[in-house]
């Protein structure tokens, strides 16, 4: 009796174990997941923190009007302690980082952390109205301007791993309201 009632237990253990991976099969096969490797980034609402730096910052605050719902805004900051530092990050239509980086800090050493170690070429590009200096070799690529009278002073920078392209587009549609 003892002989068959340890086979029942296995039977039984067995069993359960088969159900458990039945079951742990439908549930994988009815949610969805996604393969593709791609970071779902969360789209964030920027209108709030905008509005704070418009108001706190030393100079006009920069962002985008007019791009497609394809750029993907990806975070936010402003940090009136840190010489009025704005920080806006999209991810681009395909896939790359773009950011619009303000300070009032000294030029060089915000350029400097905003490229992320780029050095500034001989190439510069007129877009809306502004003499933009290209910066490469760093972590990002980017376009810089400075001390311009649009900006009371603060260094504009536009920077990631998007093409230059990619970063012309968001330098032109950078408004300051």
């Amino acid at each position: 009796m003892a002989g068959t009632k340890k086979q029942k237990t296995a039977r039984d253990m067995i069993l359960s174990l088969g159900v458990i991976v039945l079951v742990g099969m439908v549930i994988w096969l009815f949610i969805p997941h996604d393969d593709d490797g791609e970071p779902d980034l969360r789209r964030v609402d920027y209108r709030v923190e905008l509005l704070t730096a418009r108001r706190a910052a030393s100079y006009p605050v920069a962002a985008p009007e007019g791009l497609s719902q394809d750029w993907k805004p990806t975070s936010v900051r402003f940090r009136g302690d840190d010489h009025d530092a704005w920080h806006l990050g999209f991810r681009a239509p395909d896939g790359e980082y773009v950011a619009v980086e303000q300070s009032m800090g000294k030029p060089a050493a915000f350029i400097e952390e905003a490229t992320q170690g780029g050095r500034k070429t001989d190439a510069t590009e007129q877009i809306g109205g502004r003499t933009w200096t290209r910066y490469e070799g760093g972590r990002y690529d980017a376009l810089v301007v400075q001390d311009t009278d649009g900006t009371k002073g603060a260094t504009t920078v536009v920077a990631g791993t998007g093409s230059f392209e990619q970063l012309a587009d968001m330098a032109a549609a950078l408004k300051t309201g």
